[in-house]
């Protein structure tokens, strides 16, 4: 993403499964770029948000945004809380966008109910079709955090290098919108997806 954000508008896709916390994170995205001074607008969240189905979120900000939706092959960010989520999606994001995904697999309603195969080679197929992704076992670090209902947050901190917010209000929101009791695991969930980002984002930017 490149580093003129303040002067342009910002296009945020993010998807995953009900129960993700998908909501949570659009809605966190949404409080800090406000914080930051931006004009921010919101879609409302798409598709079927019981746990098991498909949810997305489309979130925009800069100096005077219009509209909440991204049109296709628009958005400079695809946050996916689910890797065959991030594989639906990736028609969405511009040739040069990041894209942050979640490495663990939830098999969605069809393939529960036996009507479809969920992939085998999701992963290879995501690596193929888009250069610039960050796939992060989320689940894998939440634990580590002390809460795996902290996916969500991991990833934004995945994501968090590629945003022109600081430190500072990532930090003050996520203590404004977490419930009190989970506001250091979800900072510590925060810095640890920050951490398998940080180096990389950093070395493309010399």
């Amino acid at each position: 993403m490149t580093t003129d954000a303040g002067n342009r508008t910002t296009n945020i896709l993010l998807s995953g499964v009900g129960g993700q916390g998908v909501i949570l994170a659009s809605y966190l995205l949404t409080q800090i770029a406000i914080k930051e001074g931006y004009d921010v607008k919101q879609s409302e969240v798409h598709g079927m948000s019981q746990r098991g189905g498909s949810v997305i979120s489309h979130l925009r900000f800069g100096p005077q945004v219009h509209s909440p939706l991204i049109s296709p092959g628009e958005a400079d960010m695809l946050i996916s809380l689910e890797a065959l989520e991030a594989l639906r999606y990736l028609p969405q994001l511009k040739a040069e966008g990041t894209l942050v995904y979640n490495k663990i697999s939830i098999n969605p309603s069809t393939v529960a109910a036996g009507l479809a195969t969920y992939p085998g080679d999701v992963q290879e197929r995501i690596q193929e079709a888009h250069s610039r992704s960050f796939g992060i076992d989320a689940r894998a670090l939440a634990e580590e955090a002390g809460n795996v209902r902290s996916e969500n947050v991991v990833l934004l901190g995945a994501a968090s290098p590629s945003l022109p917010f600081t430190s500072d209000a990532w930090y003050e929101v996520i203590r404004e919108v977490v419930p009190p009791h989970t506001v250091d695991v979800n900072i510590k969930a925060f810095d640890l997806g920050r951490a398998r980002t940080a180096n990389k984002t950093q070395e493309e930017a010399k």
